[in-house]
């Protein structure tokens, strides 16, 4: 799910949700009073405890100043993974890869 905000005067300018099992993911980019851009990035599970039914989350925000570093520590951590995963040495059945091409995620479009 995706969609785009910014003609409202609201501080979410841009979402995007991924389902992953029980859990979904959420990247937001908010502004803020300054306008400024920031993400947060969400991670939402549904937990069912005594009967009831409730939603866990998790939040991390992410400020323009750190961006790039964050970026690029993902980009790293991302390519070990791969690189680890093409080694056979670890279980890789409980998912799989998309083969879908996607256009690489950019901070500097912020």
């Amino acid at each position: 799910m995706e969609f785009d905000k910014r003609n409202d005067r609201n501080d979410e300018v841009f979402s995007k949700a991924i389902k992953a099992g029980k859990r979904t993911y959420f990247f937001d980019i908010k502004t803020t009073k300054g306008n400024e851009l920031y993400l947060t990035l969400t991670e939402s599970k549904k937990v069912i405890e005594d009967g009831r039914e409730y939603f866990q989350k998790h939040k991390l925000f992410l400020y323009k100043e750190d961006f790039q570093k964050f970026k690029e520590g993902l980009d790293e951590v991302m390519e070990k993974l791969n690189e680890l995963n093409e080694t056979g040495d670890f279980r890789t059945d409980s998912y799989t890869r998309s083969d879908k091409t996607e256009p690489p995620f950019t901070f500097e479009s912020l």
